[in-house]
């Protein structure tokens, strides 16, 4: 905690300045996510001595942590009536793999099984995504403490809000802004029209209402198929000295299908699929 400031400022991306530091001593994130360290003032074990083996430990460790996770989500569900619970998520089953669930996953198909997950047609062996699709299943919907489907009131209906709207957002905001929106705008700026196609390859669909239309572009992604993200983009103007700008909205239900964070990853995610897509296209 010495090296760093304690203003809890959130510009590494973090709520507080204590997470960051255990994220830094216990995860090996990278100490230069904070602009105010001064890394002449660092230990040994911080800098370029921790050397790659160190980090190879970390990220094994990270990694061992993840699968971990992965599997006590896989664990809630086991019991669970994949028949009754696509209902409430939106999903398709067949009562040919009734222990399987198909849906869409940022132009992706999905079979998610209480075993394994399959992308494509391929074993998917991501952690981050495992853990993010298997969440999805067993936060169970809007409907996990009723008996019957989802209720037609809590599905998505195309209202709008920002993040900050979301209950206890404010620590995720920064976050949501680092990892999705500033990363958007930076890649696309002044490229409007390379990330128009890049959005209708993961499924998205023109945001044509009174948000969509105060936008350059925009597009309603379905990340997954009860959590719609509203991707709004304002391309730069060089000659009034604007930057490029992007806002992600969320259906004002989206809480009932995911918690904030893995909706915040959710968000990351469309943008690390965006720009994986645009690198395809570059080369």
């Amino acid at each position: 905690m010495k090296y760093i400031p304690a203003t809890n400022c959130g510009e590494c991306g973090y709520a507080a300045c204590l997470a960051f530091a255990v994220a830094v001593t216990k995860g090996g994130v990278s100490p230069n996510l904070c602009p105010y360290v001064d890394k002449a003032q660092l230990p040994p074990e911080f800098g370029s001595a921790r050397g790659a083996a160190g980090f190879e430990e970390v990220e094994r460790g990270q990694n061992e942590r993840d699968m971990a996770l992965v599997a006590h989500l896989k664990s809630k569900i086991q019991s669970v009536d994949f028949d009754q619970l696509s209902q409430r998520l939106g999903t398709e089953w067949s009562a040919d793999t009734p222990e399987q669930l198909r849906f869409r996953y940022l132009g992706q198909t999905i079979f998610l099984g209480q075993d394994e997950v399959v992308m494509d047609g391929e074993q998917l062996v991501d952690p981050r995504d495992q853990i993010l699709l298997y969440n999805y299943v067993a936060f169970g919907g809007n409907a996990a403490g009723h008996a019957g489907g989802a209720s037609e009131d809590r599905l998505p209906h195309g209202i709008w809000v920002g993040m900050e709207s979301l209950p206890n957002s404010i620590a995720k905001i920064r976050t949501l802004a680092t990892y999705c929106e500033n990363r958007l705008a930076e890649r696309f700026a002044g490229r409007i029209q390379a990330l128009v196609p890049l959005c209708a390859e993961i499924d998205g669909k023109a945001g044509h209402d009174e948000q969509g239309q105060s936008a350059d572009f925009a597009s309603v992604l379905p990340v997954l198929p009860h959590v719609p993200l509203y991707l709004l983009f304002w391309d730069q103007d060089v000659e009034d000295g604007f930057d490029a700008r992007v806002k992600i909205l969320f259906d004002q239900h989206v809480m009932d299908f995911l918690d904030l964070e893995s909706l915040v990853f959710a968000a990351e995610r469309m943008a690390d699929r965006l720009v994986e897509l645009d690198r395809v296209v570059e080369k």
